[in-house]
């Protein structure tokens, strides 16, 4: 099996989280996409939910699309173990006779080829990458710039340049809830639900 292993903060999850997630499985032909929430322990992030509640959210908002499937992996790991590198190779380990690929961002493959993420050097030489295009990021430049990434340019990193530049951000949907907006129709209506009945983001009561 092709597997695509998608990683984000998903603070909430929205529309575009999952229609990005069908495109790119429908564009690469993969037979299954992984959602991997980002772990509360991470040093790199800040999350205004716990994992608790964004598992849920993400188990909501695939639980009717059998290509979708939600992966713990990093929000179970031991302290210090909350990164891509390291999941990865757990992923490895559990579907050993697949084919997995990290898909994330061209922002995020600035960073990485920045040198700025946890075992970023053997994350891009043991793995392969679906980047999706970003409004501004010339991907091949990114990569012809950064040594950690051009040395490794050997057909691991499969771009997707068309047609993925909608955006509408978590930080967008957290600061309409915070400020008592209404941004139902940005995510998916049970997670719409589950914010109002467990009154996350609010900063106005």
């Amino acid at each position: 099996m092709r597997i695509g292993v998608y990683g984000s903060s998903f603070d909430p999850i929205t529309n575009v989280h999952l229609w990005t997630a069908s495109t790119i499985h429908h564009r690469k032909k993969l037979d299954k996409m992984l959602f991997l929430p980002s772990s509360k322990e991470r040093r790199d992030k800040s999350l205004m939910s716990t994992d608790e509640d964004r598992m849920e959210m993400v188990k909501l908002a695939i639980s009717e699309d059998p290509r979708f499937e939600l992966s713990t992996e990093e929000i179970d790991a031991p302290i210090g173990e909350q990164y891509t590198y390291f999941t990865m190779q757990k992923l490895k380990k559990k579907f050993p006779n697949d084919e997995l690929f990290f898909v994330m961002g061209a922002d995020i493959l600035v960073n990485i080829g920045h040198g700025s993420w946890v075992q970023g050097e053997k994350l891009v030489a043991e793995n392969q990458f679906i980047v999706m295009a970003r409004d501004g990021i010339d991907m091949l430049k990114t990569i012809s710039k950064s040594p950690l990434l051009r040395n490794a340019d050997d057909g691991r990193f499969h771009l997707v340049d068309k047609g993925l530049a909608m955006e509408i951000s978590s930080s967008y949907i957290r600061e309409e809830f915070s400020r008592g907006g209404e941004p139902r129709y940005l995510l998916p209506e049970s997670c719409y639900q589950y914010i109002m009945q467990h009154k996350l983001y609010r900063e106005y009561e």
